[in-house]
């Protein structure tokens, strides 16, 4: 069974239909809660379900991370870092907008909902948040290259 909240919004789903209706059953008595039956986009997730499997994953929000950052023409990347890629505090790279790089790695960060095989690559590049730096800024960027080239995955 999975459980996801957001604000006043909860999902929850499981391929075992006595789980999910004991939920249900408990959370009826509870909350007052209104049930919208089958699920099929929220908040970014697109959700398809079967008797046997559910499946999520972010493909139109991958496609707009991509647009956003201007890399639709982009070599896809077959991984997500480089095995020679060492970032460290590259105190003599060359500084980056920190702003850009922010927004980055929270686009990112919001992937993760989906694709849990990104977080590590992700928390390695944000680490250095606080000073970015031009090598740090083509690590991720190589992230949303890779993620354009596996659209299709999920959980």
């Amino acid at each position: 069974m999975i459980i996801q909240i957001y604000i006043y919004e909860i999902i929850f789903r499981s391929t075992n239909e006595k789980h999910y209706k004991d939920f249900e059953l408990y959370m009826k008595e509870e909350f007052e809660i209104n049930m919208k039956g089958e699920l099929n986009y929220f908040i970014g997730l697109q959700i398809k379900q079967r008797s046997d499997v559910i499946f999520e994953n972010q493909v139109m929000y991958t496609r707009e991370l991509i647009k956003k950052f201007g890399l639709e023409d982009a070599k896809i990347s077959k991984t997500l870092m480089a095995t020679i890629t060492k970032l460290d505090k590259d105190e003599h790279g060359k500084s980056v907008d920190i702003k850009l790089y922010h927004i980055m790695i929270g686009s990112l960060l919001y992937l993760m909902a989906s694709r849990s095989g990104i977080l590590y690559s992700i928390c390695v590049c944000a680490r250095f948040q606080s000073c970015p730096k031009e090598s740090y800024l083509i690590a991720v960027k190589r992230i949303i290259k890779f993620l354009k080239g596996t659209f299709g995955m999920g959980l």
